[in-house]
């Protein structure tokens, strides 16, 4: 057996390659060679460590040391000075928002301290093209647990017993939707796996299937036996190859190791994984349009019932969980049914992973026991809002859901708490915005992506949202009609009564949400012509402080459409009728005589 005095793990998630994680692991193994060390010292390429803004990331243990933004330049020394020398580069080191003060140890790093990672708990520890590693972390354990132990019936039990809710947006019981799947008539069976993630700004269930892949492939099929299938199906969106490619590569290391295919673990048990990539549909997270993609058909959604559980692939009972609800199973057979009801809520057991992104200092994955409160994941993991900007909303569940405000930070993040404040968990997206958003914009921009990623299959969906989305640009336009806030809300309402699926039935929350908690910035819009958070381009109006403005004639000299007149040592003036609000005059002048109202 290999022994190494020192690990290097280089985050290898989506977010870490697209800053040049490679060219960093290329460069450590090249200088760990030229400095003799190559069988003292081993590097890992993991998954997503969390901290996408930081990459690329790499933590070297036994320390535990956290070095952010590390270049290929920076190798050679880290090499020289840690490995060698056992002296931290403290340049390197992440330092903690606002006080600056240096945190050497990643575990003392509040983004990673105040998390409980469970779905997550593999995901930047170990190599995910290694089933090894995930073994050495007790991967398989529950699997063979119950292929030898556990009738399927008590399988079901246990999840049932342990409270874990559906992680892809309604948190149906998954105990319950596994035993009515067992218990439908008809075979075969099948389990699928929903990896088809579109929200805008989310990427657990990538995350998962990039760093982690083996504990999916030990859930489904722990989740086949439980409800008597021998075969399933992984669906996976085209934008995400590098998933693809080692969920593919795991599938093969398991049915090496016996962990798929046929007679698994020498129990007579067989199950089997196929991967089908969609293109990238939003709607095809939908359920039965998931369904109707791989059978090769249109993915469009069907009226329900009836539901998978009795009638899916093929018309045959069928079992379908995200890949966050997976991640969650083996650790739940590890530990217990009772370890993971006593984390979170009374109605919310366990934790929730959640992407955060958008006005927040720290941004990337986060894992936390469900009721935890938006401040404490905002402020504390996210280290708040930058720039010393003021926190305005955040957007829970993705375009489906809706904006929490300043009245919403203590709220219990639950399924039931966020849709009581008139949102929804979804599948975990958190975007925060800041006071320099216009919610109406927000609005806007999250329903011109439903209504295109509309499958116009049902008309109060194709039809709703495209007559929603022109009013809502009308407004922004500084177009707006006093009558449009009660026909959007009029529109927001049928839609959600009568769209065939989810995704129709969920595209107004936004609007309605915004209407809600920001009517006063949809009245300045209309009423007032102006957008507050000065975003929304045809509201904007640049003028010249006469007092201020020098007569330089920089601002005349950069405007594209010659609209800035003015003489030499003069105060210069703006054609508004010419002014196409680029923005170029006030980045330009350097007496800020420029003004946006």
């Amino acid at each position: 057996m290999e022994m190494f005095r020192s690990h290097v793990l280089i985050c290898g998630g989506a977010g870490c390659l697209s800053t040049g994680c490679k060219a960093v692991l290329a460069q450590f193994l090249a200088e760990l060679k030229a400095h003799s060390l190559e069988e003292e010292v081993k590097v890992v390429e993991t998954g997503c460590i969390g901290t996408c803004d930081l990459g690329p990331v790499i933590v070297v243990y036994p320390e535990g040391v956290f070095y952010q933004k590390v270049k290929v330049d920076d190798v050679k020394e880290i090499v020289e000075e840690h490995l060698l020398k056992g002296r931290y580069v403290t340049r390197l080191l992440y330092e903690r928002p606002v006080s600056g003060e240096q945190i050497p140890h990643y575990g003392d790093i509040d983004f990673f301290r105040r998390q409980k990672r469970i779905a997550l708990r593999n995901v930047g520890l170990i190599d995910p093209e290694s089933i090894e590693e995930y073994i050495a972390q007790d991967g398989y354990f529950a699997l063979g647990k119950i292929l030898t132990e556990y009738t399927p019936e008590q399988v079901i039990e246990e999840l049932k017993a342990s409270g874990l809710r559906g992680r892809g947006g309604a948190g149906f019981p998954t105990g319950l939707k596994w035993e009515f799947t067992r218990n439908a008539p008809g075979n075969p069976k099948y389990v699928v796996c929903n990896a088809d993630e579109g929200d805008p700004g989310a990427f657990m269930d990538r995350s998962v299937l990039e760093g982690d892949p083996h504990s999916v492939i030990e859930a489904m099929a722990i989740a086949a036996y439980a409800i008597g299938a021998k075969q399933g199906y992984v669906y996976v969106r085209a934008e995400y190859p590098l998933a693809v490619e080692r969920l593919s590569h795991a599938m093969d290391q398991a049915r090496q190791y016996g962990m798929l295919g046929e007679n698994i673990l020498n129990t007579g048990f067989s199950f089997d994984l196929e991967i089908r990539v969609g293109a990238g549909a939003f709607v095809c997270g939908e359920e039965t349009a998931l369904i109707a993609s791989i059978e090769g058909k249109r993915g469009e959604p069907n009226p329900k019932p009836p539901f998978p559980a009795t009638s899916g692939l093929w018309g045959k009972p069928t079992l379908i969980n995200n890949v966050e609800t997976y991640a969650n199973i083996p650790a739940i057979f590890q530990r217990g049914a009772e370890w993971f009801a006593q984390i979170g809520t009374e109605k919310s057991k366990g934790t929730k992973v959640f992407a955060l992104a958008g006005k927040v200092r720290n941004t990337g994955l986060v894992e936390v026991p469900m009721g935890t409160t938006l401040r404490e994941i905002i402020f504390d993991l996210g280290g708040g809002i930058p720039e010393g900007k003021k926190f305005k909303a955040a957007q829970t569940g993705g375009p489906s859901g809706g904006c929490l405000t300043e009245k919403d930070l203590d709220l219990p993040i639950d399924f039931e708490s966020l849709k009581a404040a008139g949102s929804m968990m979804g599948s975990g997206g958190l975007i925060v915005m800041d006071e320099d958003n216009c919610m109406v914009d927000v609005a806007r921009f999250f329903l011109e992506f439903t209504q295109d990623e509309s499958c116009g299959k049902c008309t109060p969906c194709r039809v709703g949202t495209k007559r929603m989305l022109e009013i809502l640009t009308r407004i922004t336009k500084g177009e707006g009609r006093e009558e449009d806030l009660g026909l959007l809300e009029e529109l927001a309402e049928n839609i959600q009564a009568t769209a065939l699926c989810g995704l129709g039935q969920s595209a107004p929350n936004p609007v309605l949400s915004t209407i809600k908690n920001f009517r006063d910035e949809y009245i300045a819009h209309i009423r007032d012509k102006e957008c507050p958070a000065k975003v929304c381009r045809a509201l904007m109006k640049y003028t010249i402080t006469s007092e201020l403005c020098k007569g330089c004639g920089l601002c005349a000299r950069y405007c594209p459409e010659k609209a800035i007149t003015g003489e030499p040592k003069k105060p210069y003036t703006i054609d508004q009728s010419l002014c196409i609000k680029c923005g170029n005059c006030l980045d330009k002048c350097p007496f800020n005589a420029i003004e946006l109202k």
